[in-house]
């Protein structure tokens, strides 16, 4: 574990285990590094090294005032890579994090990145616009910005049951599952929390995909109540050069259980072919 210091003055948080060949993971809205604990165990004990920071304004990163967009996410994961010096990695994003990822290559390019992986990722637009009727309204949003304004705690709790599918007929995701999502929510700035809102929701990556000349692995639930599948994934295949996309029946926004191991399964593969 370790910290870098941005040009803003901004101190990121890197959790960095293992020896290999570079995984770097941007995590989701509105969460920290350790929701990869998961993946970041499985591929270091499989000859992987493994990164994953906590976004500014997230967990035990700095919480300055400025800076919450994708732009700056980017900057930021572009300043941890040189950092630290990565070549020929993997970059894996879930949710805004996949955003996240999805701006560093457009922005900085792939010449530390041999392939990228998005995961329920927001790309490549969540709004609904005349030119993609298939994303939510604005009001969507508006609810969740208010929710995170007048009371965040329970409306971290409540967005535990759509995230993970806990109000489905036959959800067997645990209680222990939904409260560390509080608790790793609950460490967030509110500003920070409010302010990423607007950037994963109504950032345009469509230039940013077309840019993307590395394979991708694209994945995603087909019961995503965050990321809604009809706006996101399939579109963003159709838009990157190399993209291999798989949908998971039944699967929700945020990964357990089962779920974790066969995209662990999948992620190792797609690591292979590298």
């Amino acid at each position: 574990m370790g910290t870098i210091t941005t040009s803003d003055g901004t101190e990121i948080f890197y959790k960095d285990w293992g020896s290999g060949r570079p995984v770097v993971f941007s995590h989701g809205w509105p969460l920290t590094a350790d929701v990869w604990d998961p993946q970041l165990f499985f591929l270091a004990s499989h000859g992987y090294r493994v990164i994953a920071h906590d976004r500014r304004g997230h967990g035990r990163s700095g919480q300055p005032w400025n800076g919450h967009d994708m732009d700056t996410y980017a900057d930021d994961l572009s300043q941890l890579m040189d950092t630290l010096n990565l070549s020929n990695a993997t970059l894996v994003g879930h949710s805004t994090g996949g955003g996240e990822v999805t701006r560093f290559l457009g922005a900085h390019g792939t010449s530390r990145v041999a392939q990228a992986v998005l995961l329920s990722a927001v790309p490549p637009l969540m709004l609904k616009t005349d030119a993609n009727p298939e994303g939510q309204s604005v009001e969507v949003f508006d609810e969740s910005r208010e929710g995170v304004r007048k009371d965040r705690s329970q409306f971290y709790q409540d967005l535990t049951a759509p995230f993970y599918g806990a109000n489905r007929p036959r959800s067997d995701v645990s209680e222990g599952t939904r409260d560390a999502f509080w608790l790793m929510a609950m460490s967030v700035a509110l500003n920070a929390s409010y302010d990423c809102i607007k950037a994963f929701s109504e950032t345009d990556f469509t230039d940013d995909l077309t840019r993307i000349d590395v394979p991708v692995f694209i994945a995603h639930g087909d019961d995503d109540q965050i990321v809604p599948i009809q706006a996101s994934s399939p579109k963003t295949a159709e838009l990157v050069k190399d993209p291999a996309l798989k949908i998971y029946p039944g699967a929700p926004h945020g990964l357990y259980g089962k779920r974790h191991d066969e995209f662990n399964s999948d992620l190792l593969d797609f690591l292979k072919s590298a």
